[in-house]
């Protein structure tokens, strides 16, 4: 007996949920339970005493507590949402700009692409706890405080204005540059994403739209830009997620769990940020999803 062989449509379904198995597997061993038991300490006062942990639904208590009576969650969580409005677009542009820049041809090329790749492993283990209190977190400072690009930024900044620029886009430009080291820091995987796909796009299209006349401006954004968009819907998503992992808002939530132990209300803070993620994803999702170009 013959099996049926299966249609193209089926196979890329058969490898797509093969591709996602191993997330699928760790979620339901791993994130559910306490996932469930996260909303649960949400709607709950927790007690420790000699005989155990006592759960005591409460309703919407924490949730009102981390509203109107904690005086960090409501400025930490509209800091943490105002930082992602302005680093999101500012990582994606240069993620693309570098991967654009590193797909030519030249002299150190695979240096170069390990470079912009470095600050993806300092990020990690070890070398970010020393990261906090190194020259990096000096250099931060500075730039917080108005210190080594404060004078050079000004100048600059003026010189636009006077020429007839916007002065919103001025500043916010101005502040693209003090935050160089984040942006430069959280944009390793994104260069790569962006560099993975740029090297799938067929060069008989550069070919013949050079053969035309096409200008390497006309190329980028003829051909290169439409057939990486659906990467930056991925690349904005993963930036999202990425600014919301790593800002003072979860330091806040594992700080009112872990250091004053009060799990009810750090349970509701993180469902609440949760919650803002999940409306500020599908609101990016849904206006980028209508630019993309998917080729047939």
């Amino acid at each position: 007996m013959k099996l049926k062989q299966r249609t193209y449509a089926q196979q890329k379904a058969l490898w797509g949920f093969l591709y996602v198995l191993p997330w699928l597997l760790g979620f339901l061993f791993f994130f559910l339970i306490p996932l469930f038991y996260s909303l649960q300490y949400s709607f709950s006062s927790i007690k420790a005493d000699s005989k155990g942990m006592t759960i005591e639904f409460i309703g919407f208590a924490n949730f009102i507590e981390a509203l109107t009576v904690n005086t960090n969650f409501n400025r930490t969580l509209v800091e943490s949402i105002v930082n992602m409005v302005v680093n999101v677009p500012l990582i994606v542009i240069f993620s693309l700009f570098l991967a654009v820049l590193l797909n030519q041809k030249f002299v150190g090329r695979a240096i170069a692409r390990s470079i912009f790749f470095l600050p993806v492993i300092l990020a990690s283990g070890v070398i970010a706890s020393l990261e906090a209190t190194s020259l990096v977190q000096a250099i931060n400072e500075q730039n917080a405080s108005g210190g080594f690009f404060s004078a050079g930024t000004i100048g600059m900044a003026n010189m636009m204005i006077r020429s007839g620029l916007n002065e919103d886009i001025v500043m916010y430009l101005m502040d693209a540059v003090e935050r160089i080291y984040q942006i430069v820091s959280q944009s390793g995987v994104q260069i790569l994403i962006f560099l993975a796909g740029i090297q799938t796009i067929s060069p008989q299209l550069y070919e013949a739209s050079k053969i035309e006349g096409a200008t390497g401006y006309e190329a980028f954004w003829k051909i290169t830009f439409p057939m990486v968009s659906p990467l930056i819907l991925v690349n904005v998503i993963y930036t999202i997620i990425d600014s919301f992992s790593r800002n003072n808002m979860t330091d806040l939530i594992k700080e009112t769990g872990f250091t004053t132990f009060n799990f009810g209300l750090s349970s509701a803070m993180a469902w609440i940020y949760f919650l803002a993620i999940m409306v500020i994803l599908f609101i990016s999702t849904y206006f980028v999803s209508k630019r993309v170009f998917y080729q047939d």
